[in-house]
């Protein structure tokens, strides 16, 4: 199939934020726009703002003045759903009901031509359920777009049982062609994107409930080490927490109580406070003229350690996290720190995992065991653990964790080796998996099971993720980078140490194990 011939009429239903948005990204791709709302004084008002646009886009040479002109001709309000009758393509964009959508599109049905497609901008309500009551179901499609629209790359474009393949490639070849990168998605809760994105928050408010930190710290974790644009709860604050509550307790409840999306007594304690983020001037941080910036804990300056060696017991098989470890050495090397090797012998460890060593501290990188139970696995008390970062070359902060049998000077030990290297240091509570790396393992657990069921494929997952809530990788990128076998070996640990089905390993996961296969082939 190929893309809607340019200057086919698009309707688009609903004149808000996301209705304009997509009016002006589809009017600047060459397709003619009707925009219609039940209050005309909206449409009238977002028809100026995007004209508006366009003309700061020709100001700062994103588009010529007369490409601004001809799209700007190319909108056109609509008085009513008759109006949009020689449409080729229909876009709803109204309120996330789903008798509402029905009642919208069964009128459309009954104006539009039969070759006409129907799709919905719906976020979180079954497309195959939209579909159910129209004569032909087969003709509507999702059309997930992300906001701000003119600006987000991502298009999911999801299928209901009834939805008909070349609808569905229509709807993404016409996607492509107004410039955004379309993924096709099958209709389950949450399609990929709303899914896949709920351990970055529920994974947070473990954290946050365990003690492990506070948010401002957390935050910190999982956006300079992490490589995350915001942390969770900044962006709870951003989205709304009204409105994240409620999504989570719509994939929660679709999903039939599933444990993994259980959402926080923490977050509905924030909603029933009215403390919902910027829009309400408090959340987890303050807003306005005078609200102090958050503070992130750093350790203060430790000595800088005189010896270092790097372990591993023979018997290893290299593989697992043998790359993250050899890329942080990497950078301990260039900040002039001389590290030797050796290699333990049998009896000496229990552990096969390569550590760094100084001043009796054994330092590994989290398995999701906390360091306490890892001390007492190893026998050696001065145990240190420290978390994943996306690239340990330029991390601006390392979190590590303590075993509560490991004594002072060890852990001030293995927090100067740190700080040598250029890292700020923050001591997370000694929480299973630490932050950065148990938040990695269940998104690519999550993503892994959506491809297992047939939601998508592995490389849509992943695009979705970096371009529908700009993560710095692709979950299951992030996952082949890290090695399989210490994602699977974290998030058994946290079973383990948990004793929750919320930690189970997706069947897909074990079997690329097992068959020794990357989810991206290099």
């Amino acid at each position: 199939m190929t893309a809607l011939p340019e200057n086919s009429v698009v309707a688009v239903i609903g004149s808000g934020a996301m209705g304009a948005g997509i009016a002006q990204v589809a009017a600047a791709a060459g397709y003619r726009v009707k925009l219609y709302d039940t209050r005309p004084e909206a449409v009238s008002k977002a028809l100026l703002d995007i004209g508006k646009m366009y003309g700061k886009l020709a100001e700062k040479g994103r588009m010529t003045a007369q490409q601004a002109q001809d799209a700007t001709a190319r909108l056109q309000p609509a008085a009513s759903l008759s109006d949009v009758a020689d449409a080729a393509l229909v876009v709803e964009a109204i309120v996330e009901n789903l008798d509402v959508k029905r009642s919208v599109f069964a009128e459309l049905e009954a104006v539009v031509s039969e070759d006409c497609i129907l799709a919905t901008n719906t976020s979180s309500i079954s497309v195959t359920a939209i579909a159910a009551k129209l004569r032909h179901p087969e003709r509507l499609v999702g059309m997930h777009f992300f906001n701000p629209v003119p600006l987000m790359a991502l298009v999911e474009v999801i299928s209901g049982l009834a939805t008909s393949a070349d609808v569905a490639a229509t709807v993404y070849d016409t996607a492509q062609a107004w410039g955004k990168m379309p993924v096709h998605a099958k209709s389950t809760p949450g399609f990929i994107v709303n899914r896949v994105a709920r351990p970055f928050y529920a994974e947070g408010w473990r954290l946050l409930s365990e003690q492990a930190g506070d948010a401002a710290t957390i935050d910190a974790v999982l956006r300079e080490a992490g490589g995350f644009r915001m942390g969770p709860f900044e962006l709870m604050d951003l989205i709304g927490h009204d409105v994240n509550f409620s999504v989570t307790q719509s994939v929660f409840g679709a999903y039939f109580n599933d444990p993994r999306f259980t959402p926080s007594v923490l977050q509905q304690e924030m909603v029933n406070a009215g403390f919902l983020g910027r829009k309400s001037g408090r959340g987890f941080y303050h807003y306005g003229e005078g609200a102090s910036a958050p503070v992130a804990q750093e350790e203060a300056a430790q000595v800088r350690p005189d010896v270092v060696a790097l372990s591993s017991a023979i018997g290893s098989d290299g593989r697992g996290h043998s790359g993250v470890m050899h890329a942080l050495v990497q950078r301990l090397e260039q900040a002039g720190i001389s590290i030797n090797s050796r290699v333990l012998l049998e009896g000496q460890a229990q552990d096969a995992s390569p550590a760094l060593h100084c001043n009796g501290a054994t330092i590994y990188l989290t398995d999701g065991r906390s360091a306490t139970q890892r001390a007492h696995d190893n026998g050696h008390a001065d145990t240190v653990l420290f978390d994943l970062a996306l690239d340990y070359a330029t991390a601006k902060r390392v979190a590590l964790a303590r075993a509560d049998q490991c004594s002072d000077e060890a852990y001030a030990a293995a927090v100067g080796l740190f700080q040598a290297a250029g890292f700020a240091v923050t001591r997370l509570d000694d929480v299973p998996g630490l932050a950065v790396m148990r938040t990695v393992a269940m998104l690519a657990n999550e993503a892994a099971d959506a491809v297992n069921q047939g939601v998508c494929t592995a490389q849509a997952v992943d695009i979705a993720m970096q371009k529908g809530v700009n993560y710095p990788r692709g979950p299951l990128a992030w996952a082949d980078a890290v090695g399989l076998a210490h994602v699977v070996s974290v998030l058994h640990h946290l079973a383990l140490g948990y004793g929750e089905d919320r930690y189970r390993v997706s069947p897909l996961l074990r079997r690329k194990l097992a068959s020794g296969a990357a989810f991206h082939a290099e």
